[in-house]
């Protein structure tokens, strides 16, 4: 029983040229058959966890992909660009008037503007385009079978199947991305069993197959998440000549009649609502590049993806969708760092007394207030970006620089 069936069997030198959850010697089909009765222990049906469990099969290429790293870091330029186009702009448009009625039934019944769920969509899948091709199931067990995240994953599994025997799902249908995501809201299994709705009303949850299903998924989630009815992301301004780039990101949050008092202006040069609600200032490309205020609205979109170049991204296709215009401020060039660069960086600040904690290639928060300190020092603009400027009076030597030399 709990075997892990013949598919397992075609993978054994696979299984064991991996550690597993519980020990390296763990073998897939041994990892599937002690999730299978950790499955029933909470609740799934004994024949059903047999049937799913055993045709579970093991997927390499989605070890490959959570190993691996960009070898370039991404700018926001290029980020940018590539997700707010011409094209998602006119195809939420057009989506729009396919979805009027409901999306303005939604605005009413969770708060969220049709603008900001045709806006996710676009980002996710396109517009349901595409929503990824991988089989859900096998992804799942083949991150929970390894000891990186294995906790995680094991949750998010036990989690689909039940997910499947609630909405009658079928499992060659359940497929998504590499780490699991669904439909075309990209749910992970959590988000879908807490916040996925039966939009159409046929007595199913499908984030695949319906659309309204889906709409009014991520109109509920977003509600969930914390949206501000009546308020905006936040939006691009101009910043006065001579901005003190120390009063920058999210510790620093002042309300809009603060930050109309320092001198900040929306992007045309009209003057900000002179209002309590609170922004921080974002500046994702340097000082050469655009200026963003973020309301709290911008924080709840952070909470569907954790990242400042999502929230912008989302935030400004909606408000294309709607009519805006494109950014005033045009898109720096900036220099393509790997992420062996930013390494060095990190250890480069570290050496100079300004402590960035472990170098990764990440420029979090912790880098960009180690580059602040090092451009106060060395009396330049003081913006936290890793300009070339910073990494050559740091001494280091990029991929790019060796690249132009």
């Amino acid at each position: 029983m709990f075997s892990g069936g013949h598919r397992a069997a075609v993978i054994p030198l696979l299984a064991a040229a991996f550690s597993f959850s519980a020990t390296s010697a763990e073998t897939f089909s041994e990892c599937t058959t002690r999730l299978a009765k950790q499955a029933i222990s909470e609740g799934v049906d004994p024949q059903a966890a047999e049937t799913i469990f055993s045709q579970l099969e093991y997927q390499p290429r989605v070890i490959e992909l959570d190993r691996s790293q960009p070898e370039f870091v991404q700018t926001f330029p290029g980020y940018f660009s590539k997700r707010v186009t011409d094209w998602r702009v006119n195809k939420g448009r057009e989506m729009f008037d396919k979805h009027e009625v409901l999306l303005h039934q939604l605005h009413t019944k969770y708060g969220i503007p049709p603008h900001y769920l045709l806006a996710f969509w676009g980002l996710e899948t396109n517009f349901g385009s595409y929503k990824g091709k991988m089989p859900v199931l096998d992804s799942l067990a083949t991150l929970a079978c390894d000891q990186r995240r294995s906790k995680y994953f094991t949750q998010e599994l036990l989690v689909a199947v039940k997910l499947m025997q609630r909405e009658a799902l079928k499992q060659e249908d359940m497929v998504g991305s590499w780490a699991g995501a669904m439909g075309h809201t990209q749910f992970m299994p959590s988000a879908y069993t807490h916040y996925a709705v039966d939009g159409d009303g046929d007595g199913q949850a499908n984030l695949w197959d319906s659309e309204v299903d889906a709409l009014s998924s991520a109109a509920n989630f977003l509600a969930e998440l914390g949206w501000q009815p009546g308020y905006r992301w936040g939006r691009e301004v101009q910043l006065p000549e001579g901005f003190d780039y120390r009063l920058s990101g999210y510790k620093n949050r002042r309300s809009l009649a603060e930050w109309q008092a320092l001198g900040l202006t929306r992007a045309d040069g009209s003057p900000l609502s002179r209002t309590d609600m609170t922004a921080y200032v974002v500046v994702p490309a340097g000082h050469n590049g655009p200026a963003f205020l973020a309301y709290q609205n911008f924080r709840t979109i952070m909470r569907w993806n954790n990242s400042e170049f999502y929230a912008i991204a989302v935030g400004h296709l909606a408000d294309r969708i709607s009519g805006a215009a494109p950014l005033i401020a045009p898109l720096p060039e900036l220099p393509a760092y790997s992420r062996d660069d930013i390494i060095a960086l990190q250890q480069a600040l570290n050496a100079a007394g300004h402590d960035v904690g472990k170098p990764d290639g990440i420029i979090g928060p912790a880098t960009r207030a180690g580059i602040r300190e090092y451009q106060l020092q060395q009396s330049l603009i003081a913006d936290g970006f890793p300009s070339m400027q910073v990494m050559q009076s740091l001494g280091v030597k990029t991929s790019q620089t060796e690249a132009d030399s």
